[in-house]
This record gives structure tokens, sequence and C-alpha cells, in this order.
């Protein structure tokens, strides 16, 4: 007879810096839920849990598709229609020397593809801190070194210019800018812009340009594409439907890549020999670009209104409030408010769930800076809604804290 022999199977030694505070505080919320309590949800950035809807016009460019027989592979990069039509929107942008357009699934498979098509071992990239998840988790998936950069709240979140120079080593590839920022709500100036490119320029850096909320501005300022001030330096703009165009659950996202051609031609073809090995993104969802970024654009409207109104009240609600202060956002649809309180952001929010039953995220999930303590809200929800989350916050912070 066979010997058996149970052991531990492990996980990757590389996997312990993989985070995602977003929604590992799910779990704890459907305990809270099980228990028979109403979560009041502002810790995911879906619009769909709230009033609202994806365009009917798109829903009905992937309906057909599907009807039409488009259900099979699709070419590694996308379908020729929907890329034309993000090249088109791109040199609307200002955006010149493009050099290559790829479809993805969500933009969060373009950022790993696009990640691990660059960085050698020992290598590393400038990521903001405060952070999106997603950039750490994936660098860690690498087995790649974080190389945060700060985000100057006394600035209004803007990219810290002496903290990037500082951390800029021979052995840096890239720099990552989230504009709109999650988690703060910030938009960068084009003066911080033309900064931060003249500084990937001196040191042959790749920028990241995540600007998957690039048409939720909050206020008058129009958004000024990083590859349309960047024009000489490579940059990969990261796009999609997820946000903008509210379809997150299709999980169509895109990168567009600029710069001299001769320059980016070696890391081009890296990333479609990746592409390539994964075969396509989805296929019938592909339809829907070309009527979402040409087609009717009334929603955005209605949605900026909705997010205008949602801000203002977040604002009013933390200059209002003892031990919260907030930098007003000014795009996407997130607040990052600072807590002044005796313990870490992390109790205050687990807590606040299983006493008051709203749900944040902790700052530092966020990779804050060091000693800050601040948490994430997400303001799409009605006014009606986020006014009783505000209360209940506002009484737990009064009970805890006196």
């Amino acid at each position: 007879m066979p010997t058996t022999q149970v052991r531990e199977i492990s996980a990757a030694t590389r996997l312990d810096n993989v985070r995602y505070a977003i929604r590992d505080l799910a779990v704890l919320a459907e305990q809270v839920t099980q228990q028979g309590h109403r979560v009041l949800p502002l810790n995911i950035g879906d619009p769909l849990n709230f009033d609202f809807q994806t365009p009917a016009h798109m829903i009905e460019a992937v309906s057909k598709a599907m009807r039409d027989g488009k259900n099979g592979y699709a070419p590694s990069a996308g379908i020729k229609e929907a890329l034309d039509a993000i090249r088109r929107q791109a040199e609307g942008k200002g955006i010149p020397n493009i050099q290559d357009i790829f479809i993805t699934s969500g933009v969060s498979e373009a950022v790993d593809v696009c990640l691990a098509a660059l960085l050698n071992p020992g290598e590393n990239v400038l990521t903001p801190a405060p952070d999106y998840p997603l950039y750490s988790a994936v660098l860690a998936k690498l087995g790649v070194r974080l190389n945060p950069y700060e985000l100057n709240e006394d600035d209004g979140w803007q990219p810290d210019l002496t903290d990037i120079t500082r951390k800029i080593s021979p052995r840096t590839r890239g720099i990552v800018l989230i504009n709109p920022n999650n988690p703060t709500g910030s938009v960068c100036s084009r003066a911080r812009l033309e900064s931060v490119a003249e500084l990937a320029r001196r040191h042959n850096l790749v920028i990241f340009a995540d600007e998957i909320y690039d048409k939720l501005i909050l206020d008058n300022d129009p958004h000024t594409a990083m590859a349309a001030v960047a024009r000489d330096v490579p940059v990969v703009t990261f796009g999609g439907l997820s946000k903008n165009y509210l379809a997150p659950g299709w999980r169509i996202g895109w990168g567009v890549v600029t710069g001299d051609g001769a320059a980016v031609k070696p890391y081009v073809e890296g990333i479609n020999r990746l592409l390539r090995a994964r075969l396509c993104a989805n296929h019938p969802e592909q339809y829907a670009i070309r009527p979402a970024l040409e087609g009717p654009q009334d929603h955005l409207v209605e949605i900026n209104r909705k997010l205008r109104s949602r801000r203002d009240l977040t604002v009013k609600w933390t200059n209002s409030t003892p031990r919260v202060s907030c930098v007003p956002p000014r795009g996407a649809f997130y607040a990052f408010p600072s807590l002044d309180i005796p313990e870490g952001d992390d109790v205050f929010v687990k807590e606040l769930l299983l006493q008051k039953h709203v749900l944040l995220v902790h700052g530092s999930g966020f990779g804050q800076r060091a000693g800050s303590k601040h948490f994430r809200i997400v303001f799409l929800p009605d006014e009606k809604t986020l006014g009783s989350a505000y209360q209940a916050i506002a009484d737990f912070l009064r009970e805890r804290y006196h």
C-alpha cells in the first residue's frame, strides 16, 4: 500500500506583501450582514451599486454583437473598430505619437501586463502614496520592491517633486501617476504634470498615466492628459469603460503607448507577447467601446451633476465634524479625510463597521504616509444615504473619543 503523507502547501512568500483592503473588509461586512444588520457600503467604487445605470446604447451594442455571433476569440490586441475609436479619442485629447493601442480585461490587466513587460529583477517603479492597492499587489506578485513617493496633503495631494527626485535610482524604470486620483480625488495640475514629465525625460522613465476617471471632473478645470504634456516621453495611458461609462463588470480597459517610436518599440513588442499569451479580452463587450466613446454622452452630464452635489455634502460634513478634516476632492468619487484619533485608522474602520454598520476603508490600506491617519469615502450614494452614514460616523466619533 502507498504511504499517505499530508503536507501543508504554502503560498509563495512574495504574496505576503499583497494587500487589498477594499475587498478584504467586505469579509467582515458580510458577517455583520448575516447578523441581521444593514451595512451602508462606502467602500467600493462601483456606481451600479447606487443610482447609476450603464447607458442603454452600450448594452444594445453588446447584445447585438452576441446575437451576431461575436462570441469567439478576438484578436489579442482588440477589435479594429474599438482600437480606432480609442485612437480618435486620444488624438482628440491632444495625445500625439501613438505607437500602440491594446484592449485588456479592465485596467487591472493592463497594469499587470505593462509592469510585467518592463521590470527585471531588482528594478522598481515609483508609485504614489497613498496608492490604489492594485499597483502594490501587482508589484508584490512580480517580486518587485515597492518604491512609493508621497502625495502632499498640504498641497492638495499633488505629487511631491522633491520626494520623487529623492526616490529615483539607477534601478528605477518608471513612475505611476493616477489622475484623477484614487483614493484622494485630487486632479494633477498641468504645471505638476510638466514637472513630472521633465523628471521622466531626464531619467529615461516610462510614465504610467492611469486616467480611468478622466471624464469625472467635479470642478470647471479641464482634465489634461499626461501624454499630451509629455509628448516625447514614453507614456502608457490607461483608460476603460468601468467608471466613465458605468460598466465595471464588463472588465474592458485599454492602454495607449506614446513617445518616440524607436525608443518604445522593444517594450511594445514585449507587451504584445504577453497579450498574445493570454489570448484576448472579453470579445462582445469590445463592441461597446466605439458607441461609448463616440455615441451620446448625456450620462456624463448627469453623473457629474450628482457627484458634484455629493462631493459638496461630503466636504461640508468633514469641515463641520470634530476630529475630521479633508482636502476637497476635484475628480472621481472619492474623498480621503484625515483623522485626529488616538488609535489606528484600521481600528477606527473596523469598530465603526461593527457598531454603526457603516463600511469605509482605512487609510493605512492605501499605503499612506507613516504616522498619518485617514479613511476613504466613496460618495456615490444619494444624499439621503450619505447623510445617514455621516451622522452615524459623527455619532461614533463623539461616543468613542468623547
